[in-house]
């Protein structure tokens, strides 16, 4: 980078009431004494993501038979195969607090409100509801300061905070993955477009509407509207830079299309564009949306923790699209019906697909000698193993990303039974730099 200037971690495109982020460039990383940068050194950002999925899996078809290196990808995890050497299938975690423990039913709300607490909810469909703090939100409450946002969350179907929703659980457990404080559910946002504006919002009460409404009736987009301040930046970046941000601008470019492309109407109220809809009809164009969102946050270090729930948990949603006109949720209560496993089989196919597109969009994303995904850990699974038989243990998991070098990936890992999920979650903390002596039903530590 000689003849090159350092910037700021935290600049910024300005423009109309508009900011974007950029991504990590090299002219943002000092140099060492030994004249490497600490990008080149290994010291880039680390992330973590927590994408959920309901009603558990066919696990005949997700668990590998072999251990280790050497195993063979089964028909679910099928579509991975382009990325086998990037994570880790683990078998063996469980959550005994999303068992009833004398509560009775309710496993699907147990499950979704104990995957990243480890913690009982309370049983009630009242305003009295009781989990424990959730994992990504103890180390967004410790790090998060470091980046525009402390958390992100996103999901495709809407959160509730009240409601009887499963045997006797309100609907805030069965519709929210992440909890601020014990009694403090955070909801997750599904409109694309809201997500995007959010994203990008320069933290001005006001302004940021009015630039919205401005951007949508002269059909202007956010690159229009920061064009004269990336020239002025672009000048001063070195030639690997150049690219880095010519690749990144035309990704936003290409988001914002589909995104506008998703919106439903937009219709106008006062002479003002009211904000679009932003929500495909396809399900799985609004889970791709949401997830090249998430990525573009990571890429531009907007945050580095988020979740992000594909449905929400006891979904009966409809998969026509996939000819399974049934409902998810009927279906995971299978009764070993061998016509209603292939239903399940073709669900589970679906959204691991999603998963692997998302993984391969942070794959693409250049950082250093390494990527985004080298530099993540991204955790994909489920609260209930089997959907017949709401169990809670040999939960379906799976880990990606090399977490900057402390995860080595590519293998099958076979664990203790019933090894306390919470445990892989405080050697995320350790990782991401956050102090958490213990997290629900946790009883160490769990090195990958």
């Amino acid at each position: 980078m000689a003849g090159y200037g350092m910037i700021s971690r935290r600049t910024v495109l300005r423009g109309l009431g508009t900011t974007l982020a950029l991504p990590v460039l090299e002219a943002m990383v000092p140099r060492t004494a030994l004249g490497a940068s600490v990008a080149e050194s290994g010291k880039h950002p680390l992330r973590m993501a927590f994408l959920y999925v309901p009603n558990g899996k066919h696990m005949q078809d997700w668990t590998p038979a072999e251990e280790g290196e050497n195993y063979t990808l089964t028909k679910t995890l099928e579509p991975l195969a382009g990325l086998k050497s990037e994570f880790n299938v683990v078998t063996g975690l469980s959550h005994r607090k999303a068992f009833a423990n004398g509560d009775g039913g309710g496993d699907h709300a147990r499950a979704l409100a104990t995957f990243l607490t480890g913690c009982q909810a309370k049983k009630t469909h009242g305003a009295d509801i009781r989990a424990g703090i959730s994992i990504d939100q103890l180390i967004a409450q410790q790090v998060g300061t470091e980046t525009k946002f402390a958390s992100l969350e996103l999901g495709i179907d809407p959160s509730a905070q009240a409601g009887n929703c499963d045997s006797g659980y309100s609907c805030a457990y069965s519709s929210n993955i992440a909890w601020k404080t014990e009694n403090q559910p955070l909801s997750k946002e599904v409109n694309p477009r809201l997500a995007f504006d959010r994203l990008f919002s320069n933290g001005e009460p006001g302004e940021t509407a009015e630039a919205r409404t401005k951007r949508l009736r002269y059909n202007k987009s956010i690159l229009d509207l920061v064009q004269s301040d990336a020239k002025k930046l672009t000048a001063r970046l070195g030639a690997v830079d150049r690219r880095k941000m010519d690749e990144y601008l035309t990704a936003v470019r290409e988001l914002e299309t589909r995104i506008a492309r998703a919106d439903k109407s937009e219709s106008q109220a006062d002479g003002l564009i009211a904000r679009p809809t932003g929500i495909p009809e396809s399900n799985a164009d609004h889970i791709d949306l949401m997830a090249e969102i998430l990525a573009t946050a990571f890429q531009t270090d907007t945050t580095r923790i988020a979740t992000f729930v594909l449905a929400n948990e006891g979904s009966n949603k409809s998969y026509a699209f996939l000819d399974v006109p049934e409902g998810h949720h009927d279906l995971s209560h299978h009764g070993k019906d061998e016509g209603k496993w292939a239903k399940i089989k073709k669900i589970n196919h679906f959204h691991v697909q999603r998963l692997a597109k998302f993984l391969e969009k942070l794959k693409s994303m250049k950082e250093g000698e390494g990527t985004v995904l080298d530099h993540s850990m991204i955790v994909y699974g489920s609260g209930i193993c089997d959907g017949d038989r709401h169990n809670h243990d040999d939960l379906p998991l799976l880990v990606a990303g090399k977490a900057g070098g402390a995860w080595k990936t590519g293998r099958h890992i076979k664990l203790a039974s019933e090894t306390p999920m919470a445990n892989l979650y405080l050697t995320m903390a350790d990782l991401m730099g956050a102090k958490a002596e213990h997290l629900g039903d946790s009883t160490g530590r769990l090195k990958l």
